[in-house]
């Protein structure tokens, strides 16, 4: 069986799944070719997992100041471009198509009467799970971005829903907590960044940043270029994650079991939602902007138990390998029975 493996690259977090995926479907020795749309080709970074992969434009989004910017963001997406590389790409040598929120690669196996299955955090919304801000439009896009005939969606609690535990990529080590917290907030500015963990004088920073090009101390904050392997050092020894709210890093870091302080992308209702989801389950805390008071009390709270999240990939990738692509069931239930949620969970 040979696959394209669709990929939204606007989000770190999708790539993150997504090399998951490539490592369990290289063991099985299905043949795989990546495709990526959403930045520009120079921005991607850490993808030697994905061979000799593909990129196309696609559409994205612009933010400003932990915000969607729409302006922007409909001024830099280009519709006649996006329907050119649909009726451009050739999916005649390929059995199956994957997709993780790709528009490009699902519009052309609709197109070209490929099978495709889509795998993503965004499926999960299809079900009544956890909402917050979402409007018609948002839902719209849900249903209609990347289409395709199978949808697994993902989340960090079943809601009684046919959906599937986290993907996750990083792997616990066997090392010592240190005193540290780790930051990634990438719709952030590092000015403001800066001037809201510069009052904690007596805490340690470490701030990964798209706008880092070299590590950089100032005073008690290490700005980091963004890096896989760099990443995932810190995030096993840190003591603590403030982030924005996507789906992939607080999974891993609830696998890791890391307290969470998360900020999520103002007008992005699947960050509203997260945030909602993670702090009604007792698995987060939040603010609604860079808030010092929040900080103070969230630095002084004590750690966080793991949320142990059996191997999803793995189990998706011998689903795809049986070819009973409409029977999901057996699937969700077995994975949610071997997930192990902390005492203090409390799911409404």
């Amino acid at each position: 069986m040979k696959i394209l493996y669709g990929v939204q690259g606007t989000g770190n977090g999708h790539i993150a799944r997504a090399r998951a995926m490539a490592q369990c479907l290289k063991k099985s020795g299905l043949e795989v070719q990546f495709l990526f749309s959403g930045r520009e080709k120079s921005k991607y970074f850490s993808m030697e997992e994905f061979g000799d992969y593909q990129t196309r434009q696609g559409f994205s989004f612009v933010t400003h100041k932990g915000q969607v910017d729409y302006l922007k963001t409909a001024l830099s997406n280009n519709p006649w471009q996006f329907w050119r590389e649909v009726k451009q790409l050739d999916l005649s040598q390929y059995d199956l198509v994957l997709n993780d929120f790709e528009p490009v690669s699902a519009w052309a196996a609709r197109q070209q009467n490929i099978p495709s299955i889509s795998i993503s955090h965004q499926n999960a919304f299809r079900y009544p799970v956890p909402l917050r801000g979402a409007s018609w439009f948002d839902k719209q896009v849900i249903e209609h971005f990347a289409p395709a005939n199978y949808h697994i969606g993902l989340h960090w609690y079943h809601f009684d829903q046919p959906i599937l535990p986290p993907i996750v990529h990083t792997h616990r080590e066997e090392v010592a907590e240190e005193a540290f917290i780790l930051v990634y907030l990438p719709f952030e500015s590092t000015a403001d960044i800066s001037e809201l963990l510069l009052r904690f004088v007596n805490h340690r920073f470490i701030c990964y940043h798209p706008e880092i090009i070299e590590p950089e101390l100032i005073d008690n904050i290490e700005f980091m270029p963004l890096s896989v392997s760099s990443f995932h050092h810190h995030l096993n020894r840190c003591a603590g994650v403030i982030a924005n709210g996507g789906f992939e890093l607080p999974s891993e870091a609830l696998t890791l079991g890391k307290k969470l302080l998360l900020k999520p992308l103002s007008g992005q209702f699947e960050q509203l939602s997260n945030v909602a989801t993670l702090e009604d389950l007792g698995l987060a805390s939040s603010m609604e902007m860079l808030d010092a008071s929040i900080v103070r009390r969230w630095l002084d709270e004590p750690g966080a138990e793991s949320v142990n999240y059996p191997d999803v990939a793995q189990a998706i990738v011998a689903w795809i390998e049986k070819g009973r692509w409409d029977d999901q069931l057996a699937l969700t239930g077995e994975l949610w029975e071997r997930v192990d949620f902390p005492s203090y969970v409390t799911p409404s």
